[in-house]
């Protein structure tokens, strides 16, 4: 039964040295002391008078249609809050977020008894302020997430540094730290503040560059490091086309806390959204979760499978795809007993040679295969991060194909279901001390269309270790191990699996100083192996969602969104650029607040220089409203020598049509076996 809805367009939440964190509360009209609801909080940087007024409008006022406070917190230095956001996920932002969790469970309409929930920073987030143990925290939604920042965030991946990711993410956290508080509540005070966090934020990049292991400055904030410090209840939530779907099954299996695991067809797009579709009634499913962990509702959401599922059906290749065809089906454990190793054994004449066929007489004679890397291998890739929207997804993946060496298995005689890692055992030379190894798992149809799969990168000199890692000796063999990411997709019958394998892989992984030559031992020693899912009985009964749906109040803020990818390949140096335009505007009616967003990402590299990689990122973002007009625009560009990687950022911020503050920066940063 739904009620009327209070909203409170900003409160201030104090904090024990004085800073003051900027609130929007949307409260059951019911709620007070005599009848106290739940809360649920999402405590993100993001601005939520403006930049995520619509996503905010779509979720929070549904649940406290239903008997629950919605908490939507902009963390410190960010959007009305006082202080500077110095970098992301800092021991700061966690004891903050204990501090409001106590300020929550003290408000006369609160039970006390509270919900965390987010998507990206705010899934990330969910998971640490989790393991700092508030009292007050009993669930938690995190959706699109990491517990590994360092292996499984935008920065690095494998030891190598992600070129399509790193800077460009800096680069928005450089023009979104840039905005100024909103005078409606904030006074006059407004612009001194401005120019305050103008002049003391720094850009992210500087850091996230001076640490290129695992060290502890990736460690605070990774779960990883403890999973048992989370007691709260979890329902981990990711999308197989999004960047941070590894997580869920690594939660799944070693959080000790009541959890629970929805992995859909979705790019970094909230389910009930869900780009690629289908999209589900991911509201229902996260009312229903919180009901029963913060009211003790007996509604069966503490007895669903441990991971529900979609698993994808091969289509061709696509920069987009609005839906993916498939079926949903459902796990009682992770690692699932449904799933058995397939392992195959790469063979001296490009085969994938299934386990049980392999010869190995002829094994031990066959010749190692070599293949010096193409830098600009890597164009058909598809955007990191997917966020539903248009030429994302990857394309065809012959051209790259056509610059790696590839391993082909037999036509499928029958369809098979893959669910979880896919390893890839190497036995390995480099004829370099610094070197990278990229492979990919593509499906090939009969008619020569190559559909990536899944993918890894691994820079050899973390081959041992990611905390202490140890360059290579040129010529000497290496036992290696990378793991893919994780898939749950079925290979049609009559397709070739192919294992593609490069020492590049631009613009995902920045390139190695001097080009490499890698050689894959074929004597047996080197195996792909799939993690191949056979039917159960639970497939008879799959999982079921309710239909999508938002909040009725969410139409009072419109939103449009746009973006293009474009690839060329220069027809006389072969210079690959890859370059890509993204826009958002959002115009909020109650406030008549216009606000804008647009980047421009562009990479580039030649065929046999890796010193010419280029990326660069620009951004601008404008915030009009009568009588009140301000704009950011943000440059940063990297670039590297054989020793160092550089990087230079520009920052201008305009009060109309006045200049009021600039910065620009310039660093360097030794390479270290990067």
């Amino acid at each position: 039964m739904t009620q009327g809805v209070t909203e409170i367009e900003h409160i201030w939440i104090p904090l024990a040295d004085g800073t003051r964190l900027s609130a929007r509360l949307w409260l059951p009209a019911s709620a007070s002391a005599e009848n106290p609801v739940p809360a649920i909080l999402e405590y993100i940087p993001y601005r939520k008078d403006d930049a995520t007024a619509g996503a905010d409008a779509a979720r929070y006022p549904y649940f406290a249609e239903r008997g629950f406070a919605g908490v939507r917190v902009d963390l410190r230095g960010t959007g009305d809050s006082d202080g500077i956001c110095s970098d992301e996920y800092l021991r700061q932002e966690q004891d903050d977020a204990l501090e409001v969790f106590a300020w929550l469970a003290a408000q006369s309409w609160c039970t006390g008894n509270c919900g965390m929930i987010g998507h990206s920073w705010g899934g990330f987030n969910g998971l640490q302020v989790a393991a700092r143990r508030p009292s007050a925290l009993k669930a938690v939604v995190t959706m699109y997430s990491t517990d590994d920042r360092y292996a499984d965030d935008c920065h690095y991946q494998g030891g190598c540094l992600l070129a399509s990711d790193m800077l460009k993410w800096a680069e928005w956290m450089h023009a979104l730290n840039a905005r100024p508080a909103d005078p409606r509540f904030v006074g006059d005070a407004w612009r001194e503040s401005w120019l305050t966090r103008l002049r003391e934020t720094p850009p992210y990049i500087e850091a996230w560059m001076a640490h290129p292991t695992y060290d502890a400055f990736w460690k605070q904030g990774s779960v990883i490091e403890d999973y048992s410090a989370i007691q709260a209840a979890v329902l981990a939530v990711g999308g197989w086309t999004d960047a941070y779907t590894n997580a869920v099954p690594r939660l799944l299996e070693h959080l000790t806390c009541p959890r629970w695991g929805i992995i859909g067809p979705w790019g970094h797009v909230v389910p009930s959204r869900g780009v690629p579709g289908p999209a589900i009634g991911f509201l229902q499913e996260c009312l229903r979760f919180f009901d029963h962990w913060l009211n003790g509702a007996e509604n069966g959401a503490d007895a669903e499978p441990l991971l529900r599922t979609y698993l994808v059906d091969t289509l061709p290749p696509a920069g987009f795809h609005a839906e993916l065809p498939g079926r949903w089906i459902a796990e009682e454990s992770w690692p699932p007993a449904s799933v058995t190793d397939a392992p195959f054994t790469l063979t001296g004449d490009g085969r994938l040679a299934p386990g049980c066929d392999v010869d190995t007489d002829a094994l031990a004679a066959s010749q190692a295969r070599s293949i010096l890397g193409d830098q600009t291998c890597g164009i058909t890739a598809g955007v990191w991060c997917v966020n539903g929207m248009a030429d994302e997804l990857p394309i065809d993946q012959s051209p790259d194909d056509a610059l790696s060496l590839c391993f082909d298995s037999a036509p499928l005689p029958e369809p098979i279901d893959l669910l979880g890692r896919v390893e890839v055992r190497f036995a390995v030379s480099s004829d370099q001390p610094r070197a990278l190894v990229s492979a990919r798992l593509c499906s090939v149809a009969p008619g020569g269309a190559s559909t990536l799969v899944t993918w890894g990168v691994l820079n050899l000199a973390h081959r041992d270790s990611r905390e202490e890692p140890t360059a290579l000796e040129p010529g000497e063999r290496y036992e290696v191990l990378l793991q893919l990411n994780v898939i749950g997709q079925r290979i049609e019958a009559g397709h070739v699996l192919r294992l593609a394998i490069t020492p590049t892989y631009f613009p995902q992984a920045w390139p190695s100083p001097v080009p490499v030559t890698l050689t894959i031992a074929t004597d047996g020693a080197s195996t792909l192996t799939l993690p191949v899912r056979s039917p159960q009985a639970l497939d008879a009964t799959p999982p079921a969602f309710l239909p999508a749906v938002e909040s009725s109040l969410e139409g009072r803020i419109r939103q449009s969104d746009d973006r293009t990818r474009t690839r060329r390949r220069d027809p006389v140096t072969g210079v690959a650029t890859t370059e890509d335009h993204q826009s958002y505007s959002a115009f909020i009616e109650a406030t008549g607040a216009a606000y804008r967003e647009s980047a421009i990402d562009r990479w580039s590299v030649a065929p046999g220089d890796p010193l010419s990689a280029r990326v660069c990122c620009e951004r601008e973002i404008t915030i009009d409203r009568e009588g009140w007009h301000t704009r950011i625009v943000t440059t940063a560009e990297q670039t590297c020598t054989a020793d160092e990687i550089l990087t230079r950022t520009t920052l201008q911020a305009y009060e109309g049509d006045a200049l009021v503050f600039q910065d620009a920066r310039e660093s360097a940063v030794t390479r270290e076996l990067l």
